[in-house]
């Protein structure tokens, strides 16, 4: 006589005692220190002592708590800072690649002061250039901010790249966007050759968010996308 699948009897499965546990960890003496995470969610055993004597079980079981949240927390803010970092080479190899595929200077100042803004998820990007002589300003290409000499000088100072948070737009750089601008970054531009007398000009971006820019931060993507700016002007005006 056969027996289908609703005769069969299944067998509870074993259950995990205490014994097999502690046998587990005498065979693992290791096993805590590769899994800190489970210490936080042992009790000690209750601490039976006279007067006068200190128990520093308690004491070390809840520093090792600490330390293993402290490196959880941190952790957590690593990864958090990995992923924000990828995400930011990700936009700006974008912006350059756009920057690339520029058919002239106009359209290549376009894609500089309009899509970079958008491609970075910022709120405002300029770029300045200034004249060369001390006569009324010139027009550049349209989009190019025009300043007199010394602009980028007194914005810089003598850094290449400056990181703002939590200011007030400045009205000669931004114009009527000053109000919403909240931080800033600042990288110099530098156009010429040793033939010729160099230019000095300014790639801005701004949010309105306080704290999107700070000094803290990294600036080599920054410097990396002024580069990009300057050579691929440089190549449209030869």
């Amino acid at each position: 006589m056969t027996s289908g699948p609703e005769n069969l009897v299944p067998h509870p499965m074993d259950e995990l005692t205490a014994d097999d546990v502690a046998a587990f960890l005498q065979d693992h003496p290791d096993f805590l220190s590769r899994r800190p995470d489970l210490v936080r969610h042992l009790l000690p055993p209750p601490s039976e002592h006279g007067g006068g004597v200190v128990d520093m079980r308690d004491f070390l079981l809840e520093r090792l708590r600490g330390d293993v949240n402290r490196l959880t927390d941190q952790q957590k803010l690593l990864v958090d800072a990995t992923r924000a970092n990828l995400l930011n080479q990700r936009r700006v190899h974008a912006a350059v690649l756009h920057m690339l595929s520029s058919p002239s200077l106009e359209a290549l100042v376009e894609t500089i002061t309009a899509d970079l803004a958008v491609l970075l998820d910022l709120d405002a990007a300029i770029l300045l250039m200034e004249q060369q002589s001390d006569d009324v300003l010139s027009l550049g290409p349209a989009g190019v901010t025009m300043a007199a000499r010394g602009a980028v000088n007194r914005l810089l100072g003598r850094a290449d790249v400056a990181l703002r948070a939590d200011i007030q737009g400045h009205a000669d750089l931004w114009g009527d966007r000053a109000g919403t601008i909240r931080s800033e970054a600042l990288v110099r531009l530098r156009f010429g050759d040793d033939d010729t007398e160099e230019t000095l000009g300014l790639l801005a971006f701004g949010s309105v968010e306080p704290a999107m820019f700070h000094p803290g931060q990294a600036t080599d993507l920054l410097m990396f996308l002024a580069g990009v700016v300057e050579r691929t002007i440089h190549q449209h005006l030869d």
